[in-house]
């Protein structure tokens, strides 16, 4: 992957995300933060989930942009019944190849998260990771998930603010790179010549490209007409058990990060 990705009239911001993601499924569960690597994680991510929707009990859930489908195992540990869109197909295959070798019964599709194609109130629970921050269009995007929610239903997001920093946020960032480019630090899959310059230029354009705070995304929520919208920042549990597989400079920068679950519910 040389970096330069296809331009041309009709091949917009969308076009170049999808483009991006497809890229990186070679490498998506790699990286720490991504796939889960050890029990301690798994755990941490199963009361995550159980806190703000419960046990599965064989309700419906809907994981968008599934990718390699690490959150739809989750839930799936869990017992609901999982169904993953994603729009990048190498990530679908990846996907679909892990089910097959677990013997899990996870469905996986291909969609796009504003415009889903999914039946009216046709689930219980939707569930993204890291998906937030990537919309064009964060306003579709909600009114399109609580018209596929049931009344009653629960939203969960889980996402952070990728692009402002802390003063020691910003400090540990470039000490990383310059260590990188030392060759004395390992770099992440993402920083793999030209994907990083894709992912910035990526992120300079998105609708939170000042940074998706959560604070910002409950508003939408709520102007979408969801209810009960509640941000968690207690997300330690998750994090300290994938600091484990970093090291200490990607686990202190990921630690000064704003991350967060929000839930939220389509009214009854």
């Amino acid at each position: 992957m040389d970096g330069q990705m296809a331009v041309g009239e009709n091949y917009g911001l969308r076009d170049e995300i999808k483009a991006y993601w497809s890229a990186r499924a070679e490498t998506f569960d790699r990286s720490p933060g991504h796939e889960v690597f050890s029990e301690s994680e798994r755990e941490a991510w199963h009361r995550l989930i159980v806190k703000h929707l419960g046990p599965g009990e064989g309700r419906r859930a809907l994981d968008l942009a599934s990718g390699t489908g690490v959150i739809s195992h989750l839930m799936d540990d869990l017992g609901f019944k999982v169904t993953g869109l994603d729009w990048a197909e190498p990530m679908l295959e990846r996907a679909r190849a892990k089910a097959n070798s677990r013997g899990r019964t996870i469905s996986f599709h291909m969609a796009d998260v504003e415009n889903t194609m999914e039946p009216d109130r046709a689930y219980d629970v939707i569930v993204t990771r890291h998906l937030v921050w990537t919309l064009v269009d964060p306003e579709k995007a909600f009114a399109e998930w609580i018209r596929v929610l049931k009344p009653g239903g629960t939203l969960l997001i889980v996402d952070g603010d990728f692009v402002s920093a802390s003063f020691a946020g910003r400090l540990v960032r470039r000490v990383m790179k310059l260590l990188e480019r030392a060759g004395l630090l390992k770099a992440d899959p993402m920083h793999a010549p030209g994907m990083a310059e894709i992912h910035t230029s990526i992120l300079s354009r998105v609708y939170f490209s000042k940074g998706a705070r959560a604070d910002r995304i409950a508003a939408l929520l709520k102007n979408a007409g969801f209810e009960d919208v509640r941000i968690d920042e207690d997300l330690r549990d998750v994090h300290r058990a994938q600091a484990r597989h970093w090291n200490y400079l990607k686990a202190l920068s990921r630690g000064l990060q704003h991350r967060y679950a929000i839930s939220a519910c389509k009214p009854r």
